[in-house]
């Protein structure tokens, strides 16, 4: 029988900012709706990441009505984002570097750039992408024609489960740096987590479906320093990347969960069955 289903969905509206965990989220082909859409850049354009700033960990996005945000962090009050007019309607078109490739964006409101570089302690600006359908296309070495994604590192969704965290943190525990774990789930900062499979059973997943939507499953999750940090602290250890780098070592790669590019749309939720097609 299969027991598989959605135990938590995860969007996170600003990159490396803390999300929102909601009980349902459309499903666009970029992703989904309203994850990774905007992003926090340094006066050179470049978007900052937890891998280099993780004191980005400590602010968090809400999404609100019509694509803005609230912004909020210890020790600074709420901040609401409207979000800008699209490039094609008078908003102010932006390139960014994202891992050294150009992205087109679009310039957020002052007062958020106030507000983050409080956070941060140094000039910064906050960008919105008006358009990943075609701003922003798959890596195409692991995509199919016209496959686009928002801001999130490479694919549009990751998938993690219960079982491979709980896998996982056993391996911690028996480790040198056992002290560290268990580690939560957040480390991994997925969009869908699935309840009730075998651990790592999701190496082998190629084609998905949760609830109404199907997925392709576009290739493992290789991970890096953003897993060592603490995202209420931003402090930073040794695991998982250590014992991921014993016991999930993929070629060069340490993995942990599986990238989804959506096959169809549509909506799913918290609690939704999740069947393996392929």
């Amino acid at each position: 029988m299969n027991n598989l289903r959605v135990q938590a969905l995860h969007v996170h509206p600003v990159k490396a900012l803390g999300g929102v965990s909601p009980e349902a989220a459309d499903v666009e082909p970029w992703g989904l709706s309203g994850d990774r859409r905007w992003a926090v850049t340094g006066p050179d354009g470049t978007v900052w990441t937890q891998r280099d700033r993780p004191r980005l960990a400590l602010a968090s996005a809400r999404p609100l009505g019509g694509g803005g945000l609230e912004l909020s962090a210890p020790g600074l009050p709420a901040l609401t984002v409207p979000v800008p007019p699209a490039a094609e309607a008078g908003g102010e078109l932006v390139p960014v570097l994202l891992f050294g490739k150009k992205v087109e964006t679009v310039l957020g409101p002052e007062p958020a750039h106030r507000w983050l570089s409080a956070h941060l302690g140094t000039e910064v600006r906050l960008v919105h992408l008006d358009a990943p359908e075609h701003r922003r296309p798959v890596d195409p070495d692991f995509a199919l024609p016209g496959e686009t994604v928002s801001l999130a590192d490479g694919y549009p969704l990751l998938v993690t489960t219960l079982a491979s965290l709980e896998a996982l943190n056993s391996l911690i525990a028996g480790g040198p740096h056992a002290a560290e774990g268990p580690l939560p789930m957040n480390r991994f900062r997925p969009n869908v987590v699935v309840a009730g499979a075998e651990p790592w059973q999701e190496d082998g997943w190629r084609r998905i479906a949760v609830g109404e939507v199907t997925f392709r499953v576009a290739r493992e999750c290789g991970r890096c320093v953003v897993t060592t940090t603490d995202q209420t602290t931003a402090a930073r250890g040794k695991e998982p990347l250590f014992t991921l780098g014993r016991h999930r070592r993929f070629g060069k790669r340490l993995v942990f969960g599986q990238n989804l590019v959506p096959v169809t749309r549509g909506t799913v939720r918290v609690g939704d069955p999740v069947r393996v097609l392929d």
